[in-house]
């Protein structure tokens, strides 16, 4: 079932990076069908969060999608090299967002073994963020779509899975380190024991 629109308005994102371990990132593009398992997340907060695109509120023409409503995917380029996909959540105006960083794959994994041309095992297919927009084909023509759209070709599913598979680990974010006492907080959430999570380095 896709998570409707008022799921995301939310204005705790750190609550909201959690609760999207389990669910269901879905992606159709251009007639390749792809599913993961949210395995890995982390939280970003305007204004006060410095390690956030929008702290202080920063309007630019790439944040300008924070403050979309939640449910908007926030596609960005890192490094001029990895596109990352984000979950903007909370109201309009409100420049949350929780990064997805890994899946467990469960549909299409022909097609993503064949976009990250990889013979290696299938925990390697979707793990990073960077990693995993490749897998699942994502790139900045998805920025701005919205993932309660039925219609769109990235959308988020409630089928969040149980039991000893769902107990959360946290840690530091990754690669925050220039973000004063931010780089500190606890925003990083995944699936404890994991193959298919990044590995985190201090």
């Amino acid at each position: 079932m896709i998570l409707p629109e008022s799921y995301y308005q939310n204005e705790d994102v750190v609550w909201m990076a959690q609760d999207l371990l389990g669910k269901i990132l879905l992606t159709n593009i251009e007639g390749k069908h792809c599913s993961g398992i949210i395995a890995e997340t982390e939280a970003y907060r305007a204004p006060d969060d410095r390690a956030c695109h929008a702290y202080a509120n920063r309007l630019t023409p790439r944040t300008k999608t924070m403050f979309e409503t939640g449910g908007t995917a926030y596609v960005y380029l890192c490094y001029g090299m990895y596109h990352l996909i984000n979950v903007v959540t909370g109201p309009a105006s409100i420049a949350h967002a929780v990064l997805i960083r890994s899946l467990i794959p469960l549909d299409g994994k022909e097609h993503m073994q064949m976009r990250r041309n990889l013979a290696r095992s299938e925990s390697q297919w979707t793990k990073g963020p960077g990693a995993l927009s490749i897998a699942m084909g994502v790139n900045l023509n998805h920025n701005g779509l919205h993932f309660f759209d039925s219609q769109s070709a990235v959308q988020i599913h409630n089928k969040p899975i149980s039991g000893p598979e769902l107990q959360i680990s946290i840690s530091k974010r990754v690669g925050v380190i220039n973000s004063g006492e931010c780089a500190n907080r606890m925003w990083r959430f995944f699936i404890k024991d994991s193959p298919y999570v990044s590995h985190w380095r201090p």
